[in-house]
């Protein structure tokens, strides 16, 4: 039973992907894309995957660094080999390529899972709060220009109904917040029946553990260290997005703040829990440069391309990775097993 839904959770997932491809080409002229993506020059994009590589090996000290701090050391390219391939995993199964990085490292350097889980629960909190922030300062650049577009394209004439009448919001958030605080009451009640669940005091030592890669981040020996490699791999990022607009005549001339604005919403569209991004990258993608004033055909080409590279270069570096991965596991079962040999025969 459970594994069938996790099959029908994945295909789920599926489906919405593909429900979104067919929303951001449905009514396009297919043969328009086709001939963007074939007449993209791809020079500039060659030298976006060059700096994404780059991205890739700071992140990966910059999570050596929390590591380290948390009191479980592990070698650089262990770390390195373990993210790309949980990056490689994400492409496949959503969302599980945290965990499966996490595990990967366990095997390779002894890192626990759950304090290798918690560095990583507080880089994708770094990651929430430098996003909120690039999209504060997107809308305050660009404020009437989104919100119009919002507005007008989005929303239509449901906007001013919302605005009218706000009775079904206020519901809802009542209703949501009595929940909320009936489940707190119900295990405040029974907090004492739990604590002598042996799951419940499992998963306490697991949060604990949890907790420790979090606040691993407060006892970083260079701070500043680590604030450099958080802004180079953002600034990598948006580099990667802003140079892949001169690929494409129309999208050539857009500003800085075009490529700040497909950065922000591009990420938010990465963060979804489906495989790889696909799709809600894409039409995320697609609105944004809509905004500016690029047709749809050369804003899902433009997605199609930038996304499609980047999916080859983990597929290429995350195999890499996965290879290198089972050579050392290979060797450290080998070495055991050398060492099983070597042990005296004794009987009783």
């Amino acid at each position: 039973m459970k594994h069938l839904f996790t099959i029908l959770k994945y295909a789920l997932l599926l489906s919405i992907s593909a429900a979104l491809m067919w929303y951001a080409v449905r009514g396009q002229d297919l043969s328009r894309i086709g001939h963007y993506i074939a007449t993209a020059n791809y020079l500039w994009l060659g030298l976006t995957l060059s700096l994404s590589t780059l991205g890739y090996f700071s992140r990966a000290y910059r999570w050596q660094m929390q590591l380290n701090a948390s009191q479980n050391p592990a070698p650089y390219w262990p770390v390195y080999h373990a993210m790309m391939v949980g990056y490689l995993a994400n492409l496949v199964l959503p969302r599980m390529g945290e965990v499966i990085r996490c595990s990967v490292l366990r095997r390779t350097s002894g890192v626990p899972v759950q304090v290798a889980l918690g560095t990583v629960v507080t880089e994708r909190v770094i990651d929430v709060l430098v996003l909120l922030g690039l999209l504060s300062t997107i809308l305050l650049l660009d404020f009437n220009t989104f919100w119009n577009f919002v507005t007008q394209n989005l929303l239509g004439g449901h906007y001013d109904a919302l605005a009218r009448n706000r009775t079904p919001l206020l519901i809802a958030a009542c209703i949501g917040a009595v929940l909320l605080l009936t489940a707190g009451y119900a295990l405040f009640r029974n907090l004492e029946r739990l604590r002598q669940n042996a799951f419940f005091n499992k998963a306490i030592l697991f949060v604990k553990g949890l907790l420790a890669g979090v606040f691993s981040v407060l006892k970083l020996e260079n701070k500043w260290l680590f604030l450099f490699h958080t802004l180079f791999t953002w600034t990598i990022y948006y580099l990667m997005d802003y140079l892949a607009f001169f690929c494409f005549p129309e999208t050539y001339s857009l500003d800085m703040r075009a490529g700040l604005a497909v950065l922000t919403f591009g990420a938010f569209g990465m963060a979804a829990p489906v495989a790889g991004g696909i799709g809600p990258f894409h039409v995320l993608v697609q609105g944004v440069l809509l905004v500016y004033g690029v047709s749809k055909e050369a804003g899902i080409a433009y997605a199609l391309v930038v996304h499609g590279a980047q999916t080859l270069l983990v597929v290429l570096m995350g195999g890499i990775s996965f290879v290198a991965v089972a050579a050392a596991d290979k060797g450290n079962m080998l070495t055991e097993a050398e060492a099983l040999a070597d042990e005296p025969l004794t009987t009783e």
